[in-house]
């Protein structure tokens, strides 16, 4: 899983490490159909899967680049996953992490 690390970025945010998708990653997977997010409260270990994504040319499972606490989980994602296939790349995030 070590070639996934390129497809996705972190950045320092209030709470803790944002994990999001860079644009080599949306152009690697294609248009993203589904992700199956984790919860906020839930716990993630590094190296772990953190999320795991549908898209037209793979499914990927992504570790977690973090320990710690989901704090956020992006709401855009909620209804559909528009914001992951779009071109800004700061609004395709998927979670914060409070690291531990």
């Amino acid at each position: 899983m070590a070639e996934m690390v390129k497809y996705f970025w972190t950045k320092a945010v209030d709470d803790g490490t944002r994990i999001g998708l860079t644009t080599e990653g949306q152009d690697e997977l294609g248009t993203i159909k589904f992700a199956k997010l984790p919860a906020v409260g839930d716990t993630v270990k590094k190296g772990d899967n953190l999320l795991s994504v549908e898209a037209d040319k793979a499914v990927s499972d992504i570790p977690s680049p973090v320990s710690g606490k989901v704090t956020a989980v992006n709401p855009a994602l909620a209804d559909d996953y528009a914001a992951l296939n779009g071109s800004d790349t700061d609004a395709a995030w998927f979670v914060d992490v409070q690291e531990a």
